[in-house]
C-alpha cells in the first residue's frame, strides 16, 4: 500500500512538472518575437524581480481585426453589415439608386470603398441602428453562425489566429486580464469574444453608436440611434482604454497604424513593457499586405517607429508555425 501511494505520489509531481515544463505558445517558432514574450512573462511574474508587477497591474490589450482574427478581403463587420443591406433592400427601395448602397447592392465593393470613411459610416448607421440593443446582439449571433469567408469557406469565428490565442492563453495563466480595444464596433464584438478569445464582454473596448432608454410593450429597453458615440481607433484607444478599463496597459499587441497610440501610451508607463505588432507577410498562408493596404495599413513610418522605440514585430511568415486555428 506504501509503495502504491508513493508511486501515485510520484506521477502527480511529475505531470506537474511536465505540465510547467510544456511549451506554452507551441505554435510558435523559437526566435526573438517568442523570446520577448516569455521573458516578459517571466520577470512581471517572478516575485523578487525588479520588474515584478502585482497581478491587478497586469493588463494586457490586443486590437482585434489583423491582430487576434483575419482583416481581408475587408473587415469582417463590414461584410456583416452589406449582408444587412441586402437583407433590408425590400424596405428600402430607394437604395437602388442611392449610393453607397447602390454600389453595395450592385456587388461593386471597390465603389463602396472609393466613398471613404462617409459611405462606410452610412452602411454602419443604416444596418446598425434602429433596433435595440438585445434585436442587435441576436442579429450578429445569427450571422457568425451561418456567414463564411469568400477565400477559406470557414466561418469567420474559424478565422482566429492560433499563435495569439496561445498568447492569450499563457497571459491569463500567469495572472494577466486581457481586453480587446478595437476598432470595431463593441457590441459588434461582445456577443462572441468569450468564446472565442475566452475574452468576457466587460473585457471589451470599442467604437460605438449612442443608445437611448425607451419603454417599448411596457418593458425598458436601449435603442441603438444612428449617430457614432465613440471611435474607438488610433488616438482613440487610449482614450478607450482610460475610460472603460482605469489602468495602463503594461502589454499591447496591434498590427496596424491604427494601433500606434495605443503601443505608444502603453510604453509611457514606468517599468517593464511589452509591445508587439503582427507583421502580415505570409501570402501563401494567408495575405501579405502593408504600406499600401487600405485595410490594416501597416506603413513605412510605423516600421520605423517600431524599429527605433524597440517595439516587437511578429513575422507571420517566420515567426508562426501555423496561422489560423484550423491549421494542420
Amino acid at each position: 500500500m506504501r509503495n502504491l501511494l508513493v508511486n501515485a505520489l510520484f506521477a502527480v509531481v511529475l505531470f506537474a512538472n511536465s505540465a510547467f515544463a510544456a511549451d506554452p505558445l507551441p505554435s510558435w517558432n523559437d526566435g526573438k518575437a517568442k523570446q520577448s514574450i516569455v521573458n516578459f512573462v517571466t520577470k512581471v511574474t517572478k516575485a523578487g524581480s525588479p520588474d515584478f508587477v502585482p497581478a491587478p497591474q497586469r493588463i494586457a490589450t490586443f486590437d482585434n481585426d489583423g491582430t487576434l482574427w483575419a482583416e481581408q478581403p475587408v473587415y469582417f463587420q463590414l461584410l456583416f453589415a452589406i449582408d444587412r443591406v441586402k437583407a433590408l433592400a425590400p424596405q428600402h427601395p430607394e437604395w437602388q439608386t442611392q449610393e453607397p448602397f447602390a454600389s453595395l447592392l450592385k456587388g461593386d465593393l471597390k465603389g463602396v470603398m472609393a466613398g471613404g470613411e462617409k459611405a462606410l459610416l452610412e452602411i454602419v448607421m443604416a444596418t446598425h441602428a434602429g433596433m435595440t440593443t438585445e434585436e442587435f446582439e441576436k442579429t450578429v449571433k445569427d450571422w457568425l453562425a451561418t456567414a463564411r469567408h469568400p477565400k477559406t469557406g470557414k466561418l469567420y469565428t474559424e478565422m482566429v489566429y492560433q499563435p495569439m490565442l496561445e498568447v492569450l492563453t499563457y497571459l491569463r495563466a500567469n495572472g494577466f486580464k486581457t481586453f480587446i480595444v478595437s476598432g470595431g464596433g463593441i457590441e459588434f464584438m461582445r456577443p462572441w469574444t468569450e468564446k472565442v478569445y475566452g475574452v468576457p464582454p466587460e473585457q471589451v473596448v470599442g467604437s460605438s453608436i449612442k443608445t437611448q432608454w425607451e419603454v417599448r410593450s411596457g418593458k425598458p429597453t436601449l435603442v441603438r440611434l444612428p449617430e457614432i458615440n465613440f471611435i474607438d481607433d488610433k488616438t482613440g484607444k487610449p482614450v478607450g482604454i482610460n475610460a472603460h478599463i482605469g489602468r495602463r496597459p503594461i502589454a499591447a499587441f496591434g498590427n496596424s497604424d491604427g494601433d500606434q497610440q495605443m503601443l505608444e501610451w502603453t510604453q509611457a508607463g514606468s517599468g517593464a513593457r511589452l509591445m508587439m505588432l503582427v507583421h502580415h507577410d505570409d501570402a501563401k498562408r494567408e495575405w501579405a499586405y502593408g504600406p499600401e493596404s487600405k485595410i490594416g495599413t501597416f506603413s513605412d513610418a510605423l516600421m520605423a517607429e517600431a524599429n527605433q522605440r524597440g517595439w516587437t514585430v511578429i513575422s507571420m511568415k517566420n515567426d508562426w508555425k501555423k496561422v489560423f486555428a484550423f491549421d494542420n
